[in-house]
C-alpha cells in the first residue's frame, strides 16, 4: 500500500497588471496568479493542480488548499484513485469544511485543486492525457464519478448514463478526429479593455490571419468607447467575423438590457457575464430582451447547482465552464452532462494561468463522449504565460491541438514556480526594484502606445 505523503502549495503570481493584460471593466489591474498544489505519494508519484486568481488573495486560496490537503495525508492512494467520486466527496462534503461554503468560493476552489491533482495522478498512472483517460472510461465509471446531490430534479444518474452510452457510438472516430484536427478556439487576446484602438486592431488582424473566426472584446467601461471599438472591428473585418462581448458582471439587469441593445447593430455573437452569475432570473430576463444576441455565462458560477438553475430557467444560450472555479473534474463532468441534457453548447472559459492547459480537456471529453458535437462550440484562448507549463497548449489554425502528455496539464516548471513565488521570488524582487526606480508601484505604460513589449520578458 502506498499513501499520500505530502501536499505542497505555492503562491505563484505574475505582474500582468504592468501592461494591463487581462484588464476589463471590473478586473482593472489583475496580476494573473495560481495557488499551485502538488500531491506526492510515499512511492514518489505526483499529481498537480492549481486555482487561478487575479492576485491579492491568492495566499488565502493556497492556505485553504493546505487545510483540505490535511484530509488526504495518510490516505491509501489506490483507494482514492480507485473511486474518484468518493475521493471528491471526501473533500467537498467534509462535515466541517463544507460550512465555509457550502460548495462555493474559496472552499470549493481549494477542494477542486486537490480533486484535479488526484485526477492528474490517475491519468499519469494510466499514461494518458486526462481527456483520453476519461473518454476511454466506461459510461458507468463516469457516472460513478459524478456528484448528483441537488441536481436530480434536472439530471438523474439514469439520464446521464443514457447520454454517455449514446456517446459511445462513433467514439473511436471522434477521438481520431480530435487527434488529427483538434477543437475550435476563439481568442480574447485583442480585446482587453486597457488596450489602445491601434493595439486592438493589430492584434485582431493577427488573430484572423492565424485562423480564428471568433474574437472577444471586453465592454462595460463606457458605452461610447464600446460603440467605437465595435465599429472599428466591424469596419475592418465586415459582418462575417464573429465578435463576442464580455461585461464581466458589470451591469445590473436593466442596464445590461439597455447596453446590449445599444450595441446590437454591431451583431455581437454573444454577451458574456452581463450581470452577476448568481442572478438566475435576471439572466432569463436579459436573454428574453436582447435576443437574438446570445447570452453566455459560467466562468464565475460556483457549482453545478447554479448551472442547473440557469438551464432550468432558460437563462443562458451558452455554458462557460471554468477548470478551477468549481470542485474539479467531477463537477465539470456534471456540468457537461447538464448542458447536454438541455441542449446548450459548452464554450469553456480560459486564459489566466493554466486555464487553457486545463480546460481544453473538457471540450475534448464533451465531443468524444458527451454532446458529440462541435457546432458553435469553442474553447477560449489567451496567449499568456503558457511557457511556464510542462505541456503548454498548442493552437494552430484557430484550433486547439489535442494534449498528448499524461495528466491534466497543470504541471508548471519548477523554475517558473520558484522565480514567481510571491513576494520573495527573484522575478518579484526585480519588479519591486524597477518600481522603486520609477517611483511607482504600477509602472503602467502609456495606454495609447501600441507596444509589443512584454513586462516579464526581461525577467523570465
Amino acid at each position: 500500500m502506498t499513501t499520500i505523503a505530502s501536499v505542497r502549495t505555492d503562491d505563484v503570481r505574475f505582474p500582468t497588471s504592468l501592461e494591463l493584460d487581462g484588464s476589463d471593466a471590473v478586473n482593472v489591474d489583475p496580476d494573473y496568479s495560481a495557488a499551485y498544489v502538488q500531491i506526492t505519494t510515499e512511492s514518489g508519484e505526483s499529481g498537480h493542480g492549481l486555482v487561478f486568481t487575479a492576485g491579492r488573495g491568492n495566499e488565502i486560496v493556497a492556505r485553504a488548499i493546505d487545510s483540505y490537503g490535511d484530509l488526504l495525508i495518510g490516505k491509501d492512494t489506490d483507494e482514492l484513485l480507485g473511486d474518484l467520486g468518493a475521493a471528491a466527496k471526501l473533500l467537498v462534503h467534509d462535515s466541517q469544511m463544507r460550512w465555509l461554503g457550502p460548495e462555493k468560493g474559496v472552499s470549493q476552489m481549494a477542494a477542486g485543486a486537490l480533486i484535479n491533482a488526484l485526477w492528474d495522478l490517475a491519468a499519469r498512472r494510466a499514461g494518458t492525457p486526462l481527456w483520453r483517460f476519461i473518454a476511454e472510461m466506461k459510461p458507468e465509471e463516469i457516472v460513478r464519478a459524478v456528484d448528483f446531490t441537488h441536481i436530480t430534479d434536472a439530471l438523474t444518474p439514469e439520464e446521464a448514463l443514457e447520454i454517455l452510452r449514446k456517446g459511445q457510438e462513433g467514439k473511436a472516430e471522434r477521438i481520431e478526429q480530435l487527434q488529427r484536427e483538434g477543437f475550435p478556439a476563439y481568442t480574447t487576446t485583442p480585446g482587453w479593455l486597457g488596450y489602445s484602438d491601434e493595439k486592438l486592431l493589430r492584434l485582431s488582424r493577427e488573430a484572423v490571419a492565424e485562423g480564428f473566426d471568433l474574437i472577444k472584446l471586453k465592454v462595460g467601461g463606457s458605452l461610447e468607447d464600446d460603440r467605437r471599438r465595435m465599429a472599428l472591428v466591424r469596419s475592418e473585418f465586415g459582418p462575417d467575423l464573429r465578435v463576442a462581448i464580455d461585461a464581466n458582471q458589470r451591469w445590473d439587469v436593466n442596464e445590461a438590457i439597455e447596453w446590449v441593445n445599444a450595441l446590437a447593430e454591431f451583431d455581437p455573437w454573444w454577451i458574456e457575464e452581463a450581470t452577476s452569475t448568481d442572478e438566475i432570473l435576471g439572466h432569463a430576463r436579459i436573454r428574453a430582451e436582447v435576443a437574438p444576441v446570445r447570452v453566455a455565462t459560467g466562468e464565475a458560477v460556483a457549482n453545478r447547482i447554479v448551472f442547473k438553475q440557469l438551464l432550468q430557467a432558460g437563462g443562458i444560450d451558452i455554458m462557460q465552464i471554468d477548470a478551477t472555479r468549481v470542485a474539479g473534474v467531477n463537477e465539470n463532468l456534471a456540468n457537461l452532462l447538464l448542458a447536454a441534457k438541455f441542449g446548450v453548447p459548452v464554450c469553456p472559459h480560459a486564459g489566466g494561468v493554466g486555464l487553457c492547459e486545463l480546460v481544453q480537456h473538457f471540450s475534448f471529453i464533451d465531443y468524444a463522449v458527451v454532446s458529440t458535437s462541435q457546432q458553435d462550440r469553442y474553447i477560449e484562448f489567451v496567449d499568456h504565460l503558457h511557457e511556464h507549463f510542462v505541456e503548454p497548449v498548442r493552437v494552430r489554425g484557430g484550433r486547439y491541438q489535442a494534449p498528448v502528455q499524461p495528466g491534466i496539464g497543470a504541471e508548471m516548471h519548477a523554475a517558473s514556480r520558484q522565480r514567481w513565488t510571491f513576494p520573495d521570488g527573484p522575478g518579484w524582487q526585480e519588479v519591486a526594484g524597477r518600481a522603486a526606480v520609477t517611483g511607482a508601484t504600477r509602472a503602467h505604460a502609456d495606454s495609447s502606445a501600441d507596444t509589443d513589449t512584454n513586462p516579464m520578458e526581461t525577467s523570465r
